[in-house]
């Protein structure tokens, strides 16, 4: 834990961890939210999932966009841009009497203006740190983000049902609008310009890392995704022990990521992290429906999550050019939220077919591809151990004049 404690005391990264973490806490939150207030005006279920599919649109084309923009605008004007936009679309989604598609229209808009705060911090975070603490510091912003997935919907569920769904949507503008505002306002925002990139909009996928990651981000989200869907099956959307079961998971990603994240990345690295994940999730299939099983064997797929995810960032930023670096973990991001929607659909069509099984065999396979493509594409894969994560330097001719 030495190379954490090092971390916090560098100054500054207490702070923007912290304040990253706020601005994006209400996305743990938003898409609950949305669903309970949508089922609680139109007493439709399918209603719900319309708008959320809706706004999962939005963000997953908003996440490469609004990332790319930084290098042209600057990191703030963008960020207070998207930012308004977003808490203008919450309260009117809370707040007006809307109709199904004018839900599915505001709910769109508020997933497109979704402020780049993720790519911009692992943009910043090179420059705040030495090489040697950067994929520490990648890991331990991966598991931290787990208290996001852990506390986000416990608060969404208990203010959405027991005070009101608009006063769950409120409260998640209230953290939008509050750790949105102390991240623009970091130093480290003002203090580091990400230059324009002189690529065109989506050629950073050329770069085999960023599109190995995002394709292996696109599985293991979409594991995740699956692995929810089988757990609400196995007790009822109405059961605590969902919850508990999930909440494990996560507390098993943050512990991985605390125990795993100080190791230096090579070339297995990845396929390692994502063969526990897969190795936990094929257990659960045995005892599908066992509270106590699922704990156990979801606590074992958690503790890859986190370092797997590590991975993926520290390998993107060490082979892509500081240019092009948020555009980069903007398609890693989009490629996970079409993992997520992806796999919670093919799980729901199995879970109704096979029942819980149906959707954890989902998730296992899911999670087998996952670890499976990184040992393929093994060459791609950076070996980091003892050299620079650190993005690749700008340059460009300086012109000389000739005495």
């Amino acid at each position: 834990m030495g190379a954490y404690s090092n971390l916090l005391k560098t100054p500054g990264v207490a702070r923007i961890i912290a304040a990253q973490l706020t601005a994006r806490f209400p996305f743990g939150m938003l898409s609950l939210a949305f669903l309970l207030h949508v089922e609680h005006n139109t007493g439709s279920y399918g209603a719900a999932g319309l708008v959320l599919a809706a706004t999962s649109i939005g963000q997953a084309i908003s996440g490469p966009l609004t990332s790319r923009w930084m290098g042209q605008w600057g990191m703030r004007p963008v960020l207070l841009l998207t930012l308004s936009v977003c808490v203008v679309s919450l309260l009117v989604f809370a707040l007006a009497p809307l109709s199904l598609v004018l839900y599915m229209v505001v709910g769109f808009i508020a997933g497109l203006s979704v402020p780049p705060v993720q790519p911009a911090v692992r943009t910043i975070y090179p420059k705040m740190v030495n090489s040697t603490q950067l994929t520490p510091l990648f890991s331990l912003d991966a598991s931290a983000q787990e208290l996001i997935w852990v506390l986000g919907p416990v608060i969404t569920t208990f203010v959405g049902t027991q005070i009101g769904t608009v006063y769950a949507i409120l409260v998640a503008a209230a953290f939008l609008i509050g750790g949105g505002a102390w991240f623009v306002a970091s130093p480290e925002v003002g203090r580091v310009r990400i230059p324009k990139s002189k690529r065109s909009f989506g050629k950073v996928l050329a770069r085999p890392t960023v599109l190995l990651s995002t394709v292996t981000g696109f599985l293991l989200i979409g594991t995740c995704s699956a692995v929810e869907a089988g757990v609400i099956s196995a007790f009822g959307d109405g059961s605590p022990n969902s919850g508990f079961v999930l909440a494990v998971f996560a507390l098993g990603s943050l512990a991985g990521g605390l125990l795993l994240g100080h190791l230096a990345v090579g070339p297995w690295s990845l396929p390692i992290r994502m063969a526990i994940v897969f190795v936990g999730i094929a257990l659960t299939v045995i005892i599908p429906t066992s509270f106590v099983w699922l704990c156990a064997t979801l606590l074992i797929a958690g503790v890859g999550i986190a370092p797997a995810l590590a991975v993926m960032f520290a390998i993107i930023s060490s082979s892509v050019r500081f240019s092009d670096t948020a555009e980069a973990y903007g398609w890693s991001g989009t490629g996970q939220l079409i993992g997520a929607a992806i796999g919670s659909a093919i799980a729901g069509v199995l879970i109704d077919q096979n029942g819980t099984v149906g959707g954890l065999s989902v998730a296992a396979g899911f999670a087998l591809l996952g670890a499976l493509v990184p040992v393929i594409f093994k060459r791609v894969l950076p070996d980091l151990r003892g050299t620079d994560a650190s993005p690749i330097a700008d340059t460009e001719p300086v012109p000389v004049q000739a005495s």
